[in-house]
């Protein structure tokens, strides 16, 4: 049988919901519904952080478990780029990352017995320059259409970049260093249980 869910994932991201499974947490789906726009002069770091506050609070409301909410935001000469709208906004904002470094930010925060624990990761990373003929074929797959920043990194894109600098689980969608240590903070167990609950260092 499955494991108990000791956690609610207030997202629809398979992607989050895969990461927590890597590291051993079962959890409840409980997606909520939010405004994301960023504010007037909203800064990425301040927005991601809000959002995952927000989403975390919105999922407490209905669960009993500890509640983790997450947002991921690419930023780019200090714009964040969001999930495209189409085929030609998917292509700019691939000509806009393509040959260089860019920033993706991840915030995560967990409401439960400690209140709201949250953290922000900012991890870097770098392209390779990218056809057109590439642009075009990229988005014929389909994997860029729900993506923030036109791509995934742990999809066909990963053929674009180069390297990082920081946490690819973050790039995903989840740091998983850090929310490990969110988690223990509100006595969430690790690994289906067998690593116990409480601080990890």
């Amino acid at each position: 049988m499955p494991p108990d869910p000791v956690l609610c994932l207030a997202s629809a991201s398979p992607r989050r919901r895969d990461l927590l499974a890597t590291i051993g947490v079962a959890v409840e789906v409980r997606p909520v519904d939010l405004d994301e726009t960023p504010g007037a002069g909203e800064a990425a770091h301040d927005y991601v952080l809000r959002l995952a506050r927000e989403k975390a609070l919105a999922g407490a409301r209905l669960s009993a478990l500890p509640t983790l909410g997450s947002d991921t935001a690419v930023v780019c000469d200090g714009a964040i780029l969001g999930k495209p709208a189409g085929r030609e906004q998917a292509a700019a904002m691939l000509r806009s990352l393509s040959g260089r470094c860019h920033e993706v930010l991840t915030g995560v925060a967990v409401s439960g017995p400690a209140g709201v624990l949250a953290t922000c990761v900012t991890t870097r990373v770098f392209l390779r320059p990218i056809k057109e003929a590439e642009l075009a074929a990229y988005w014929a797959t389909g994997e860029p259409a729900d993506k923030a920043g036109g791509y995934a990194i742990q999809g066909l894109a990963a053929v674009f970049v180069e390297h990082i600098e920081g946490s690819h689980s973050a790039v995903v969608g989840l740091p998983l260093f850090e929310t490990a240590e969110l988690l223990a903070r509100q006595g969430v167990p690790l690994w289906n249980g067998a690593l116990p609950s409480g601080p990890m260092s």
